[in-house]
């Protein structure tokens, strides 16, 4: 009998609008962690969607929203199965487990239209699952989840590319699939260019750090306090030390959190379990950052986690290059280069894709 467990691995899917101006906000969000939803109508584009309609959304992938918080620029929810970004004219939908992600499409190309908004392009990224016999339709296949992808979108999205960029470790590689209404050579906005995308997957935890996600045996604590205690014991607090933090421990293990500082995400999901322990960090960062912010938080990262293997990928319409100041980072905490793959992508820009395992002793 084939072993099967939780499916660290997420599905992440990221849809762009047009329409709608994302710059007039509301100053009166309020900006604190808790169950119910914030600001949604206090801002403009997607933020204007009801709870109702998200849910509607959610109940298509089969997963539901434990925990929220809201700031000026974006909303943010910790999910049963991992996170949920919703921005003026950008929502990102990031899951895991036998979750059905892309079945999200439709319903929120729909509610978006009823806003006034217009898909422009698309961009789905995932890696390797580990249980790719659990996957329900549409993800039992890259295949069928490109197939199914082509048949939700509209035909001005028609600059499109679907791609799986191998890698050194058969346990990893990276399936990419973007759609654009334009090719990627028109004008953008500055701010949008600059901006880079860091998903990284690990694997095989340092058995020590694993065992801090799992909590006590009638510890007393609710999933938002039992969170907290993870964030502080583990060092997680740390990566991004201004952000505000929305955590959340689940029972009898597994960890979510998403943080919030300014218009920028990060977010964190675990599962820890013995032979199949998995870890994801993603954020975001921009060419105009300090060089050394992000090697910082990779190092945190790789010290936080300890993993066996770890792949990175990087997004960029502007800087490519981003990808060497991870390599060089991850060397200095012990993780060695194994492979680096690199594909251009209508709108998205250039996907890098890096692997890296621990240095033997």
């Amino acid at each position: 009998m084939a072993v099967s467990g939780f499916e660290g691995f997420e599905k992440r899917l990221e849809l762009h609008f047009f329409g709608d101006d994302p710059l007039l906000m509301d100053d009166n969000v309020n900006n604190s962690c808790n169950n119910n939803m914030l600001g949604l109508q206090l801002g403009l584009g997607l933020r204007r969607l009801d709870f109702d309609s998200l849910q509607q959304v959610l109940h298509a992938v089969q997963c539901t929203v434990v925990s929220a918080v809201g700031n000026h620029y974006f909303d943010s929810y910790v999910l049963s199965e991992s996170s949920l970004f919703v921005y003026p004219t950008k929502i990102i939908i990031k899951t895991c487990g036998t979750t059905q992600l892309l079945k999200s499409v439709r319903p929120m190309v729909h509610h978006a239209r009823r806003l006034g908004l217009s898909l422009s392009s698309v961009r789905y990224t995932r890696g390797n699952f580990i249980f790719p016999e659990s996957q329900p339709f549409p993800h039992t296949s890259f295949q069928n989840e490109v197939v199914f992808l082509e048949d939700c979108l509209p035909p001005t999205l028609r600059f499109r590319k679907a791609s799986v960029m191998p890698s050194s470790l058969s346990s990893h590689s990276w399936h990419v699939f973007t759609a654009s209404a334009d090719d990627g050579d028109a004008v953008s906005d500055d701010e949008d260019e600059a901006i880079f995308t860091v998903e990284i997957c690990m694997t095989e935890l340092g058995a020590a750090s694993a065992a801090k996600f799992f909590r006590r045996p009638n510890d007393g604590q609710t999933p938002d306090s039992a969170g907290k205690e993870m964030t502080e014991i583990t060092g997680i607090g740390n990566i991004i030390p201004r952000a505000l933090i929305c955590d959340y421990a689940f029972d009898p293990c597994g960890y979510s959190m998403n943080g919030v500082l300014g218009d920028r995400y990060s977010t964190i999901h675990v599962t820890p379990e013995d032979g199949y322990s998995y870890a994801s960090f993603e954020t975001v960062g921009s060419v105009y950052d300090d060089k050394n912010d992000l090697a910082r938080v990779l190092k945190k990262v790789a010290q936080v986690f300890r993993p066996a293997k770890m792949s990175v990928s990087t997004t960029s319409c502007a800087s490519p290059e981003v990808w060497k100041r991870v390599a060089a980072a991850l060397e200095t905490v012990g993780l060695k280069c194994r492979s680096c793959a690199a594909d251009e992508f209508p709108a998205a820009g250039t996907v890098v894709y890096q692997t890296f395992t621990a240095r033997r002793k």
